[in-house]
């Protein structure tokens, strides 16, 4: 069993905000002990010299195959690049200093038993699958000219499309035998998606209902890919989750995601990130454009949000070149967020989604030992969290130290 004890570390209580000076013992991946002046004569012992301890980070909303942001091409490209370059981009979450991360789209069982085999390849993954899409919507990356539909559940690729009852119903099931630890709906248009409109909805209400049910009977919760107040309130409605994006929610998505206990999860890098490297990434010029139409009301949408009490959670959303740019979302989130919301966000709000609040998202006895060392306080100044090569000295992930600066 392997025995962890680090000394003279200054831990954030990332519920209030409070920090206590304590000594952390880690048995075999678990926090079992927090105390002053812990002595264990078999343990690996580090002095953190009074730096500060929280839990690792956690990002609701990534694509971690998606190494283009052309998801035509990557769904032409080998699966076993695909992985190849999946664990880059997993290595380079953990360097941030991110312990979890939930897939939306791509990731499947096989990456993430690996790197549950080998903690320091990349945070704790968990995964759908495949989107699931209606023909001609966001997981359907056909252009107008071709018809053919080539697609399995086992090739590399944002989405599944399935249409009617008998499909969708088919596609949930497929994607829960093979492990996924959430599903993923597309429920209106997107950017990335070549014929479909950012102001549609999609899939039917019946449909919607069929893959929510199906979920349910499997206990696991569903995502859904949302930007306007009528795909919204309609998914809402319907059962889902949590709201991924969320951009033009209006009053009655506020009401309705507080009066079903649900999460929204916005993503402002890729906004950012898309007007600037968008073209660059792989997309074409009248993709990127689509970004403008959502733009500016993402930054609203989270403050008023946040203002009416819902429970936000922190995702990015970035694609190939664009995941360096995860942290950003630090940055611009901090407009209108302070930082001990902020870090709650990315911390024990994404646990709660993750129906994992009594694993991690907190330094607690008998949770799991994902934690970060910072040199300095993230709560008098944000930015220590967006220059890990600067004040991120160590990444610990189920009690390994897995990064050391």
């Amino acid at each position: 069993m392997s025995i962890l004890v680090l000394k003279d570390a200054n831990i954030l209580d990332v519920l209030s905000g409070k920090i206590v000076n304590s000594d952390v013992l880690i048995e075999n991946g678990i926090i079992s002990r927090i105390e002053k002046n812990i002595s264990n004569g078999s343990a690996e012992k580090i002095s953190l010299n009074g730096k500060l301890l929280m839990p690792g980070l956690c990002d609701a909303h990534v694509h971690v195959t998606a190494y283009t942001a052309d998801f035509a091409k990557l769904k032409n490209t080998s699966p076993l690049y695909v992985g190849i370059k999946a664990l880059e981009i997993l290595n380079g979450m953990l360097s941030r200093g991110f312990t979890t991360v939930r897939d939306a789209g791509g990731a499947d069982w096989g990456l993430a038993k690996h790197i549950k085999e080998k903690q320091a390849l990349g945070p704790r993954l968990l995964f759908c699958g495949h989107a699931l899409s209606q023909t001609g919507g966001h997981g359907d990356m056909r252009g107008p000219g071709e018809n053919s539909l080539h697609q399995c559940f086992c090739c590399a690729g944002l989405g599944h499309v399935c249409d009617g009852l008998p499909e969708v119903l088919r596609a949930s099931r497929e994607e829960i035998r093979r492990g996924a630890t959430h599903l993923k709906v597309m429920a209106s248009g997107g950017v990335s998606s070549p014929t479909d409109r950012i102001t549609s909805t999609q899939f039917s209400e019946e449909e919607l209902l069929a893959i929510v049910n199906e979920a349910n009977a499997a206990n696991i919760p569903v995502m859904a890919h949302a930007y306007t107040a009528r795909a919204i309130n309609r998914a809402l409605r319907c059962g889902v989750t949590s709201i991924e994006h969320g951009n033009l929610l209006n009053k009655e998505s506020i009401k309705l995601l507080k009066e079903k206990k649900c999460f929204l999860v916005p993503t402002l890098i890729i906004y950012k990130a898309l007007i600037e490297e968008g073209v660059e990434a792989g997309l074409s010029k009248e993709m990127v454009e689509k970004t403008y139409e959502v733009l500016d009301a993402g930054i609203e949408a989270l403050d008023f949000a946040s203002k009416n009490g819902v429970e936000i959670v922190f995702g990015t959303d970035l694609l190939g070149i664009m995941h360096p740019r995860q942290l950003e979302e630090f940055t611009l989130r901090s407009k209108v967020i302070d930082p001990l919301k902020l870090i709650q966000q990315a911390t024990v709000n994404a646990a709660n989604l993750f129906n994992m609040q009594n694993e991690i998202g907190q330094v607690k006895e008998g949770f799991l030992a994902d934690l970060i060392v910072l040199d300095g306080n993230p709560l008098e100044n944000i930015s220590l969290l967006t220059s890990p090569d600067k004040y991120l000295k160590f990444v610990i992930k189920g009690g390994e130290i897995c990064i050391q600066r």
